[in-house]
């Protein structure tokens, strides 16, 4: 059973009377976006997920790391290109249209954080050989950005509220791997804030063009960081 404690804008906090993973692994579906209008199958379970998690906690995948595999991140290695991890776990705000009273508060929804020790330690040795840091997907340039909030990449792990908007001066990431978002969404105004507006109108017009998938599913592009 689950007792309703409060309502927090959008959302309910319930409190369940046993471990609540549990309840979900037996009851729960595969939480595809909402724009993916059909039921979840048995594919999605594997398909809907990327080869790197190891900790539950999203409610969604991190997208763009859904174009990766086990076989292309050691081709990555063989090529000298380095990897490291970060923890975000996705919150259902990623989904909804950005409100009024969040752009004028600066804040999205939190959603946990973690960046360890030895991921800031390869940034740090990745600049110092004038290498560049490039993120896989919109959640971890939130990760990294926040981690480096006070102007320096440092270790961190706790909630998150950051929203990355035009204007937003970026710390860490030099380009990132992201897909296409929906209108509307704090995602696409990250995009925007990262490799400029104009430069993203024009992708997403070449993009519908040329037939590319969106969303979840969907196809990825890779971005440099406008300024």
């Amino acid at each position: 059973t689950a007792e309703l404690l409060r309502r927090e804008g959008s959302f309910y906090v319930l409190q369940f009377s046993e471990l609540a993973l549990a309840v979900f692994n037996e009851q729960g579906h595969m939480p595809l976006p909402p724009y993916i209008d059909r039921s979840d199958t048995a594919a999605d379970a594997e398909r809907y997920q990327t080869v790197f998690s190891n900790e539950p906690g999203a409610v969604a995948a991190p997208t763009a790391g859904l174009h990766f595999d086990t076989a292309l991140l050691d081709a990555l290695a063989k090529r000298g290109i380095e990897t490291a991890q970060v923890t975000l776990h996705v919150g259902a705000g990623t989904f909804q249209p950005v409100r009024q009273e969040q752009i004028d508060a600066g804040q999205l929804h939190s959603e946990r954080v973690l960046v360890d020790a030895e991921l800031c330690a390869k940034v740090a040795e990745t600049r110092e050989r004038g290498g560049r840091v490039i993120a896989v997907g919109t959640t971890v340039v939130r990760c990294l950005e926040t981690a480096a909030a006070a102007g320096e990449l440092k270790p961190f792990s706790g909630e998150t509220r950051l929203f990355i908007q035009a204007g937003y001066s970026f710390q860490v990431v030099d380009a990132m791997i992201t897909n296409f978002h929906l209108p509307e969404s704090s995602l696409l105004m990250l995009v925007c804030a990262f490799a400029g507006k104009a430069n993203v109108l024009v992708a997403y017009d070449h993009a519908v063009k040329q037939g590319y998938r969106f969303f979840s599913y969907g196809d990825a592009m890779f971005l440099e960081r406008s300024v």
